[in-house]
């Protein structure tokens, strides 16, 4: 329960835009998720599918038949591996502009604080630049945390596409 506060502090401390960055990591790791769920237990059914029509398409007699073919099985197996991988691109790109936005609204409080109170008021100065140094830190480690991610998924797509190409020979 008390980490439950603590988080729940930070988010308070870290302003709306904070709760932004937390919707789309939310959005991220779901996506990210559903990537490793559907290469670990849909893709390799997909994959003896795509066997099974190679298989049957055997008694085709022209190689230019069999290209045709190989390349729309390639073609499919991609579309179907990189279904969600420009959205998780997307939101990797939107964490640092969000975290950028905390920023300068957290900076836009400060000075807001100056311009009310004077320099003299140090308390007041300090929730908006907490506000600008929370945000900007949570947008950089989701983007960070989240391309790591992507590149392996990346690797992933490379590696199934390079192995399903060797099966059908």
């Amino acid at each position: 329960m008390d980490s439950l506060n603590e988080v729940l502090q930070l988010l308070e401390n870290g302003g709306n835009v904070l709760w932004a960055i937390l919707v789309v990591s939310i959005c991220l790791w779901s996506l990210i998720c559903e990537r490793f769920i559907y290469f670990k237990w849909v893709y390799p059914k997909q994959q003896n599918s795509y066997l099974n029509q190679w298989q049957q398409k055997t008694n085709y007699s022209q190689a230019k038949e069999f290209f045709y073919i190989k390349n729309y099985i390639l073609s499919d197996a991609k579309i179907s591996m990189e279904k969600t991988i420009t959205i998780i691109k997307m939101l990797i790109a939107i964490c640092p502009m969000l975290g950028l936005l905390g920023t300068v609204v957290g900076m836009i409080h400060v000075f807001d604080v100056m311009a009310v109170t004077g320099t003299g008021n140090a308390r007041s100065m300090a929730a908006g630049i907490s506000q600008a140094t929370i945000s900007t830190m949570a947008g950089m480690i989701i983007a960070i945390s989240g391309l790591y991610f992507y590149l392996l998924i990346k690797r992933m797509i490379d590696d199934n596409i390079h192995q399903l190409r060797l099966l059908l020979r």
